[in-house]
């Protein structure tokens, strides 16, 4: 099979990993057959897209195989570990919200083929706040216990942000702007298998990095909470790490074969950096720009942060020391933390929607503009 040109140090990776990169590179090519066949049926009945967690009985049938398929919870699935895992997010606060803003999001706007699909549709750039908390509350509701079983709030989320990506492949492969020969399919399974290791290892090696203590097994907890959760979303399960150390190997082949961050990466970034500017004023404003600019530069280290063109080379500087400083100070009981951490979020999710309702629905139509090239 030939692969999209996206692909770069192809026969490298080919001879240091094998079958993985092989199965990585075909997955450019494929997409979610089950959420591409349940967002035509919508498209023709869009008023299902409100009705997903009613009964099933006249539904269109596209939509309930997608909802009966996502009903079976896979026999590789551990329930108590998945239902544990997600604590980790509470217990690191503040912290968990600073690495999934100046990390994991902003190392998926890095890829330049992956950030097609988000750079077409124009919704971070014109609703930075309002998306921010709609990924965070898809966050929370994954990481909350019990809430991924079938019929549940963050099983319906998750079903809601699959739906929402098939109909961006849809508006994306009716647009003509698409170029499949240099990018491959949009929102293929290579791309959501990145995005999900966003969510799951590279989260984890963050709080590390912001003196979070995670145990291996609680990292290998978290990684296997979203291997479900990233399965459910539409992802194939063999695809997906079952532990850090198979997140690694893949973080590190898909790292090596992306290629540079591009304009729409540094657009991307610099939108959600400076968004704060768009909801307050003046000097706190300028801080939490600052505050990002910096504690991005510190997270994914000087090369990325110069490719993207952002600053914060004082406050980088500052973080190992206050990584020290969260390592020696007191530590509240896990129960505390996690209550904290909760509130945190709560505000968070809050302040973001400002009032409007998190809908996670699709954009009704692409900007249809595209800066950077692969």
């Amino acid at each position: 099979m030939s692969w999209p040109s996206r692909v770069h140090r192809g026969p490298e990776s080919l001879l240091l990993d094998g079958p993985l990169a092989e199965r990585m590179f075909d997955a450019l090519w494929e997409m979610d057959p089950l959420g591409d066949a349940a967002a035509e049926a919508l498209a023709r009945e869009p008023r299902w897209m409100a009705r997903l967690g009613e009964g099933r009985a006249d539904m269109p049938a596209a939509l309930r195989g997608l909802l009966d398929a996502a009903s079976e919870v896979p026999e590789w699935v551990d329930r108590e570990r998945v239902d544990r895992a997600g604590s980790l997010l509470f217990r690191a606060g503040v912290a968990g919200g600073i690495v999934l803003g100046a990390k994991s999001l902003i190392a998926g706007y890095c890829a330049p083929a992956g950030n097609k699909p988000l750079a077409m549709t124009g919704q971070l750039r014109a609703k930075v706040s309002h998306r921010l908390a709609e990924t965070s509350k898809y966050v929370v509701s994954t990481c909350t216990p019990g809430s991924l079983w079938p019929g549940e709030e963050g099983w319906e989320i998750t079903l809601r942000v699959r739906l929402m990506h098939a109909h961006v492949r849809r508006l994306i492969e009716r647009s003509g702007d698409w170029r499949p020969d240099e990018w491959g399919a949009p929102i293929n399974q290579h791309d959501m298998v990145a995005t999900s290791l966003l969510f799951s290892s590279v989260f984890v090696k963050g709080v590390q990095q912001l003196g979070v203590r995670v145990s291996r097994a609680e990292a290998d907890d978290f990684v296997h909470l979203w291997r479900y959760a990233s399965w459910l979303i539409g992802c194939r399960a063999d695809l997906l790490p079952t532990d850090m150390h198979d997140a690694g190997r893949l973080t590190r082949l898909i790292r090596r074969t992306q290629g540079p961050p591009d304009d729409d990466s540094r657009a991307l970034t610099h939108a959600l950096l400076e968004s704060p500017r768009a909801s307050i004023q003046g000097q706190p404003a300028e801080l939490q720009v600052a505050l990002g600019h910096g504690f991005c530069r510190a997270m994914l280290g000087d090369a990325i942060a110069d490719e993207l063109q952002i600053g914060g080379h004082k406050i980088a500087a500052m973080v190992p020391v206050l990584r020290t400083m969260a390592r020696l100070a007191p530590r509240p009981s896990r129960e505390r933390l996690e209550a904290g951490g909760r509130r945190y979020w709560e505000r968070a999710i809050e302040d973001g929607r400002a009032g409007q309702p998190l809908e996670f629905r699709p954009p009704r139509q692409l900007l249809n503009v595209v800066t950077g090239t692969a």
